[in-house]
């Protein structure tokens, strides 16, 4: 049996028709850059996350520089944020001329509240939070740190897409929610697209000009901006896409309980761990082992494929040179262990029984 990481032209198939529909529909209106689909989107995206504005942009690591931009953050200032993420974010910090603070994580893979305060000083701006895996990251605590020394808190929300703390989604608590809508992501384009979400009209109307060369009307530039803007198709896809997404997220979490329950069994897998009062959309089911490549390399033998995210912590990344030398304990021991199975929504029983018991078996030797 062959089973693939992602099955992203099974979820075509699935929904080929209202996507045809669509791209069909956009190709015939010949308007193909910030119209009708992107209007709407924004709309939908907005009422979803329960925010009352949203902008389009060309992907997350846009959506994160932008929002850095449009709250000010620049030369002089610092961002504290995490190790354990794609690289986009950190690298949006030093692309708008920050320094970004790199702090341990906790047992759920998110920065550890309790270590933050060691590294605020008053060069810090902002605490750019990334709930990793699907899972909200320690939201309370969080912003009561952000209160106490009147800092920004910025929701990296590429991988939480309908994750929720306390009933509301992620994107709706800091100044800003940034998305990517990678085509792996829970709600996934079929190409690069971004968003960026705040309840801050200031905010709404800086990145809406940002994303579009700093362009107020046509051929009248106000600030620097970007050629970021989510196009049309795009935006069409995605809000086919957002229409499933709840009920998507469902099933992947029914997938993670599958795990749970086959899997605990054995005591040399650690499973992820699940927060209080959150719901975890499961973007990931990331597990830890001391024989990580042992595993995954028998697992490979099966035709079972499998990812590591990450392997290497961003402060260690040679982009990140002059961070090389921080010790953070934590997410360096994490790094080695963790191994993310196979977890999309279009897995069939079989699959994943097929999985799973090829897990049992390495440990059966």
């Amino acid at each position: 049996m062959k089973i693939l990481f992602n099955k992203l032209g099974e979820e075509y198939k699935k929904y080929k028709k209202f996507f045809d529909q669509k791209i069909k529909k956009v190709l015939k209106s010949g308007n193909f850059i910030l119209g009708e689909e992107v209007e709407n989107f924004e709309k939908e995206f907005a009422q979803y996350i329960g925010v009352k504005y949203c902008v389009g942009v060309g992907n997350g690591l846009e959506a994160l520089q932008l929002s850095l931009k449009a709250l000010d953050i620049g030369p002089g200032d610092e961002v504290i944020t995490t190790p354990l993420s794609a690289v986009a974010s950190a690298l949006c910090i030093e692309l708008v001329g920050a320094k970004a603070v790199f702090v341990d994580i906790d047992k759920y893979f998110h920065l550890d509240p309790t270590e933050i305060e060691k590294y605020i000083t008053k060069k810090t701006k902002a605490i750019l939070g990334v709930h990793i895996y699907g899972q909200p990251f320690d939201i309370e605590k969080i912003l009561k740190i952000c209160k106490k020394y009147k800092l920004y808190l910025i929701e990296d929300c590429a991988q939480a897409h309908g994750a929720e703390f306390k009933g509301k989604k992620v994107g709706s608590f800091g100044a800003v929610g940034c998305f990517s809508f990678y085509p792996t992501k829970n709600l996934g384009a079929f190409g690069d697209a971004g968003a960026i979400v705040t309840n801050d009209k200031r905010i709404y109307e800086y990145c809406k000009i940002a994303r579009n060369y700093g362009q107020k009307n046509q051929y009248e530039h106000i600030i620097l901006g970007l050629n970021s803007r989510l196009d049309e198709l795009q935006a069409g896809i995605l809000r086919i896409k957002l229409k499933f997404l709840d009920s998507l997220n469902k099933k992947r979490r029914k997938i993670a309980e599958l795990y749970k329950s086959k899997l605990k069994d054995i005591p040399e897998i650690k499973l992820p761990l699940e927060r209080k009062n959150c719901y975890h959309i499961y973007h990931l089911f990331v597990i830890q082992v001391e024989q990580r490549d042992k595993l995954r390399e028998f697992l490979s033998k099966k035709g079972i494929t499998t990812l590591v995210h990450y392997p290497k912590p961003i402060h260690k990344q040679l982009t990140f040179k002059e961070y090389n030398n921080l010790s953070l304990p934590n997410v360096e021991n994490v790094t080695n262990k963790i191994l993310s199975l196979p977890i999309h929504p279009l897995l069939n029983k079989k699959e994943l029984n097929y999985i799973i018991t090829t897990i049992r078996k390495f440990y059966q030797r």
